[in-house]
């Protein structure tokens, strides 16, 4: 995947992939096609909607992620919670709930 911010037209003002690739490394993450999907996912599906529940992001990414097995393996390529971490390498704000103090990301 060539990857510039000109690919994700639903991104926050602001945004960019280095911001991506930055919070990414910093957090131990190899940036792939399927982050960068995720990425690109997440930002459109805030665009649609308002006020983000986490259990509808979720089965947004679920039906997207479908063919690879959904928030299944979204969990595989991000452990710490596709959600939340997806939602930070989007430039986008966590949804209450995919935070869990005691544990740290869920979501």
């Amino acid at each position: 995947m060539n990857v510039s911010s000109e690919s994700f037209p639903h991104a926050p003002k602001g945004w960019s992939t280095q911001d991506a690739e930055a919070v990414a490394s910093s957090d131990g993450i190899t940036m792939t096609d399927d982050h960068w999907r995720l990425v690109g996912a997440l930002q459109e599906y805030y665009k649609k909607v308002d006020h983000p529940k986490l259990r509808e992001v979720k089965d947004a990414l679920d039906e997207k992620f479908h063919s690879q097995g959904g928030l299944k393996y979204l969990h595989q390529i991000i452990p710490s919670g596709p959600v939340a971490e997806g939602c930070k390498l989007a430039g986008l704000d966590i949804p209450p709930g995919a935070i869990d103090k005691s544990f740290g990301s869920v979501a």
